[in-house]
């Protein structure tokens, strides 16, 4: 029997020292920017298992490198499946980069037989969970789509599809300002309407990890309810972290 629903899958590195959250060292560690990318990922499963009480929604994670599933035992919340994302067997024209991993993640989620995919970043423990369930409820609706998420720096926190529509990876200038524009204009072209959601933050140097820190010990959110990241706001304290940032 096929799945169906939305999958909604965070976009994932094994947390190795050295290969995640690498903005971030110094002020942190390679083996503290790892246990940081870990709490991230288990509050980022854990709010999407949140947002599946409001929606139909499948939480992944969409992982690489290939091989290493069980880098991700005891961190991702329970009931999370694993599609890989590495890029192999992607070779469409103009798809290069981060997007060859969305595609195949993308690609693999479809052929699992959910209805729709939602495609989210790692870099964002904070997300409210009604976004989520918000994207889910838009592509359940009759008639393609495209659901987008914008970060504050320009490029996106989710994209979700009810197609693998190749053309929304091609082209894109990844890692720049200009990855939601981009992809806007592609939804365009194709003649997809485009659902857009609230704009969020990426923590992804020391000023958005200043930013996390304060809004996980006074709240905020600008109206909407940030999730309250326990793994995070536990690591945070654990590691010292603001205290790291206040002597940088």
């Amino acid at each position: 029997m096929q799945p169906g629903g939305c999958a909604i899958a965070v976009m994932a590195k094994a947390p190795r020292p050295g290969q995640v959250k690498t903005r971030l060292v110094p002020p942190l560690t390679p083996d503290s920017a790892s246990l940081l990318s870990a709490s991230f990922l288990r509050d980022i499963t854990a709010n999407i298992a949140l947002a599946a009480n409001e929606a139909a929604i499948h939480g992944y994670i969409a992982y690489a490198p290939v091989g290493f599933e069980r880098s991700f035992d005891g961190i991702a919340a329970a009931g999370t499946r694993f599609v890989l994302a590495d890029g192999t067997g992607i070779s469409d024209p103009g798809v290069e980069g981060f997007g060859r991993s969305l595609l195949h993640a993308a690609q693999g989620l479809f052929a699992a037989g959910h209805d729709a995919v939602c495609l989210l970043n790692s870099d964002s423990p904070t997300l409210p969970t009604r976004l989520l369930a918000e994207a889910a409820v838009a592509l359940a609706e009759p008639g393609d789509r495209m659901v987008l998420g914008p970060a504050e720096d320009g490029g996106y926190y989710l994209i979700g599809i009810k197609a693998p529509h190749v053309r929304l990876f091609q082209d894109i200038a990844w890692s720049t300002d200009r990855v939601a524009e981009q992809t806007r204009a592609r939804a365009h072209a194709l003649g997809l309407p485009i659902v857009e959601l609230t704009t969020w933050y990426d923590v992804d140097d020391a000023a958005s990890l200043r930013r996390l820190c304060r809004e996980l010990t006074c709240g905020g959110g600008g109206g909407l309810r940030p999730y309250v990241a326990p793994a995070t706001a536990d690591c945070l304290a654990r590691l010292r972290i603001p205290d790291l940032l206040a002597a940088a």
